[in-house]
């Protein structure tokens, strides 16, 4: 198992690298302790076999740029393949502004490809490749060094075996002419507003009851102040005050250090110095936010209003348009798609793209009155209704 440690190793594995196809890349991090994920480790491997053309890149080792592997990245005559790359893409874009073109996730690829909605790596692993995986290194602190014989062989597997689940997915695609479909999902990875978290947006991500304008003002001051100091310190979020705290602050509006110290929920670190100062500051802004800029609640968490009959009718169909097609049923439409759609609503993921042609014409017209359901032997199809 070889581990390049220096910028030139990395750099020569590259040059090489673009003499093929493509290159299956994973990465080990830590973010428990941090607001931003802590790389510790990248995998790399070209086409071949075993161990063959496959390494492990230190990030930790002193000196070492990953440049090199960014360039390659940019570099849209190979392919960088990812199983469930998200938090992979999140660390790169965050480090260096950059993102792998083109790309290929084969979680999403599996999705497509009549894998089912629980397309994990494991999974791929045994039904592709034909191997099984030691897991025993899943959990293991990969900031430390050195590691063990038995953390790089499961790290490399991560690479390895996703050469041939990615040469069987892509051809896969082919067969079937679905690469559009998967590019349409991947999109969204290599959007860099996927992995931007403006502070002043924090408060939306904060479930809470009350909808009323000035209350959500003050949540979304805290919740500002909260994200800013969290990524200035690079801890996490609820390191500073957790979401319970951020509630029972918006609701006490504590206006001096007293009234903050009566707080339930805030931790003891979070009630004096630039923390408190924060809070107190925050509370103070929402109080005093102008009317025309006071927070609205985002009507599209709350439930639309439908026909449950509807929902349970568009429910069979999407189960009955998973079968038929192979497609994971959560990638087509969620829970929440399916009740926009009988509420009305027409802005919704499921009928648009592939995702209408899969589904969404279908889930209109039923919508529409325009056809039924009807059971034929072991499956459900649809029937046009005439008027």
């Amino acid at each position: 198992m070889k581990t390049l440690t220096t910028t030139e190793e990395l750099a020569a594995f590259c040059e090489e690298a673009r003499k093929h196809p493509y290159v299956t890349v994973d990465t080990e991090f830590l973010r428990e302790r941090t607001y931003y994920s802590k790389l510790c480790l990248v995998q790399l491997a070209m086409p071949g076999e075993g161990e063959e053309g496959a390494v492990l890149v230190d990030p930790l080792a002193g000196g070492l740029s990953l440049e090199p592997l960014h360039d390659l990245f940019r570099d849209e005559n190979v392919v960088k393949v990812f199983h469930a790359a998200r938090q992979d893409l999140e660390i790169f874009h965050n480090e260096a502004g950059v993102l792998p073109r083109p790309l290929f996730d084969t979680q999403v690829a599996a999705m497509v490809c009549g894998f089912g909605d629980q397309a994990g790596y494991e999974t791929l692993v045994r039904k592709i490749a034909r191997q099984s995986l030691d897991k025993s290194s899943r959990f293991t602190d990969w900031s430390r060094r050195p590691l063990s014989d038995a953390q790089k062989a499961y790290a490399l597997g991560d690479v390895t075996h996703l050469r041939v689940i990615y040469e069987h997915l892509d051809r896969k695609l082919e067969e079937t002419g679905r690469r559009r479909w998967v590019e349409e999902e991947i999109a969204t990875l290599l959007n860099p507003e996927t992995y931007i978290t403006r502070p002043e947006d924090a408060w939306k991500r904060v479930k809470t009851r009350t909808s009323s304008p000035r209350f959500l003002a003050i949540v979304r001051e805290l919740a500002r102040f909260r994200e800013e100091y969290a990524q200035r310190r690079n801890i996490p979020r609820n390191r500073v005050f957790k979401d319970e705290a951020l509630l029972e602050l918006a609701s006490t509006k504590p206006g001096n250090m007293q009234e903050l110290g009566r707080s339930r929920l805030l931790m003891r670190e979070a009630r004096k110095g630039e923390i408190a100062e924060g809070i107190l500051a925050a509370v103070k802004a929402g109080l005093a936010a102008d009317t025309s800029d006071l927070p609205r609640p985002d009507r599209r968490r709350e439930k639309p209003q439908a026909n449950p009959a509807l929902i349970d009718l568009l429910r069979v169909l999407l189960k009955a348009k998973t079968e038929s097609s192979g497609v994971a049923q959560k990638l087509i439409a969620s829970a929440a798609d399916l009740e926009a759609i009988a509420a009305g609503a027409r802005d919704v993921p499921a009928l648009k793209g592939w995702r209408r042609d899969v589904f969404g014409a279908e889930a209109l017209k039923l919508c529409n009155g325009e056809v039924g359901l009807r059971v034929k032997g072991q499956d459900v199809v649809t029937v046009p209704v005439e008027g």
